[in-house]
């Protein structure tokens, strides 16, 4: 058990590391892991979430500390995202997630041109416009719960595709991840409580989770630190070869 508990430290501070500085990537990292080690999909979401309750929490403050959040923003890709979430569990609980994985690699790989190409132009941001973020933040829940890692991907790829400031994009998806997991985690509790959902043993997998949360929470602070000083066309190349890369890998997953 403590063997398992240092293994996932080690992979919780990698991927929160890269989360928190680029915006995704820790539900992703720590859904593959869990699922490579055998454990059912909606027990890793149910999971991984439970784990981003806690790191999400300490990136949260960590990217308010630094100035790398939009309030407005946050409030209405929070509101989105625990709708999406919720609804997304639902799903997972009843049928078969990877249905809907296809589309969320598709448009994985169009925000990660367009970030790419706004970073070769040298394009600036620009005040991020949108007459609403909800429907962002709804898709972004939705496909979190149900492939147990995509807020991330879906929200930052998509608000620095539209023209979002990348340390605020990143910033403030990193903050509103608190809310959306915390959401999540109650309905798979709620599903478990209610009968609609057998665990497949969640007791079992304790000490990964704890092993992901104490290396996340550590990651955190350094994360959100390095949002604030990277340059943000490097910071925009990396996040543009990040969703193309992630969406690769899931694409190769599916299709192998």
């Amino acid at each position: 058990m403590g063997q398992d508990f240092w293994l996932f430290a080690g992979v919780g501070f990698a991927a929160q590391l890269v989360d928190g500085a680029l915006g995704m990537a820790y539900g992703v990292v720590c859904s593959t892991i869990l699922l490579a080690t055998g454990v059912p999909p909606a027990t890793t979401s149910a999971s991984v979430h439970a784990a981003k309750v806690f790191t999400g929490a300490a990136s949260a403050l960590s990217h308010i500390f630094h100035g790398n959040v939009g309030w407005r923003l946050l409030a209405l890709l929070s509101a989105g995202g625990i709708v999406g979430g919720v609804a997304g569990t639902y799903l997972l609980t009843s049928i078969n997630g990877e249905r809907v994985k296809p589309y969320v690699v598709a448009w994985l790989a169009i925000m990660g041109l367009v970030i790419l190409y706004r970073a070769w132009r040298g394009v600036q941001p620009r005040p991020f416009s949108w007459r609403s973020p909800l429907p962002v933040g709804l898709a972004g829940g939705f496909f979190d719960a149900v492939g147990g890692g995509g807020w991330g991907p879906v929200v930052t790829s998509t608000l620095m595709g539209g023209g979002a400031d990348p340390r605020q994009a990143i910033g403030t998806t990193n903050a509103a991840e608190f809310f959306v997991a915390a959401a999540i985690s109650a309905s798979f509790l709620a599903a478990l409580l209610s009968g609609h959902w057998v665990s497949g043993g969640l007791r079992q997998h304790i000490w990964p989770v704890l092993g992901l949360i104490a290396g996340g929470v550590v990651a955190a602070p350094v994360a959100g630190w390095m949002t604030k000083v990277l340059p943000l066309r490097l910071l925009t190349w990396i996040v543009g070869l990040l969703v193309l890369g992630l969406a690769g890998s899931q694409a190769l997953v599916l299709f192998r």
